[in-house]
């Protein structure tokens, strides 16, 4: 059943990983998507093309740097000239770095508050108006786990998390009374490129190796010992969407096998 027929959305950091998992479903639910994020261009157009043909819907690309304001409106901008309107958007673009603070290099601190945190106020700045007045929209937020508790060394990560939980919240105040939710997803890990690339990273942090690094840091938290999927995040959101789930905002919902139940 295509629920979100004629609903159009923004995903950003969605050309790999959760986003393009989010993207996915949204499309299946019959929504038009834009994509965004890096990579080569041909793997992008690709992906963007097998959205399009698989989901029977409109899938359009934009490269917008998360961390430039001026090109996270403009994407908002493009959306809108090309599907008439935005009804859906998903805030899940997002790096990370792990690294003791006193080693942390300020520069990756403020890579990751620009593209974790900031540029979700961007792009809901930028689409909330034209959400009111239509009197229907969605602000889904891919927050994590750690947007409600902790890890060692990953300062900026836990920071811009946190920050997403709130500045959800305050946007489900502000949209309530206008037909728009704001809702938080908390991830636990799900193997996605990002979270790849932590391994290594947290094996030297640590001085383990990359096996006991799942084992012992990743998995160990998460009750069920399995890592999230992203058809999960992504059932999940298409759900957020849908009329049945009007009366949730202001939420994070935790979808981490268990880990923040500890």
């Amino acid at each position: 059943m295509r629920t979100l027929e004629r609903k159009n959305a923004i995903v950003t950091g969605s050309t790999s990983g959760i986003g393009l998992g989010v993207a996915e479903a949204l499309a299946g639910a019959g929504a038009n998507v834009m994509l965004n994020g890096f990579g080569p261009a041909d793997v992008i157009e690709r992906v963007r093309a097998r959205v399009a043909a698989e989901h029977s819907v409109k899938a359009i690309y934009n490269g917008a740097d998360m961390t430039k304001p001026a090109e996270i409106a403009a994407m908002a901008n493009d959306a809108a000239a090309a599907f008439g309107s935005i009804d859906i958007v998903v805030n899940n673009a997002g790096i990370q770095h792990v690294s003791p603070i006193e080693d942390f290099p300020p520069e990756k601190w403020d890579a990751i508050i620009a593209i974790n945190l900031s540029s979700a106020f961007h792009l809901t700045r930028a689409t909330f108006a034209d959400m009111k007045a239509h009197k229907w929209g969605r602000i889904i937020n891919i927050a994590s786990a750690h947007g409600l508790v902790a890890s060692p060394f990953k300062s900026a990560y836990v920071a811009a998390k946190h920050g997403i939980v709130g500045f959800t919240k305050t946007i489900a105040l502000e949209g309530a009374e206008h037909g728009i939710t704001s809702n938080a997803i908390c991830p636990g890990y799900v193997l996605t490129p990002l979270v790849e690339k932590q391994i290594p990273d947290t094996a030297r942090a640590r001085g383990i190796s990359e096996e006991a690094v799942v084992r012992d840091v990743l998995l160990a938290a998460q009750a069920t010992k399995q890592f999230v999927t992203t058809a999960q995040l992504g059932a999940l959101a298409v759900f957020l969407c849908t009329d049945a789930a009007a009366q949730i905002t202001g939420t994070s919902l935790p979808v981490d096998g268990g880990w923040t139940a500890h």
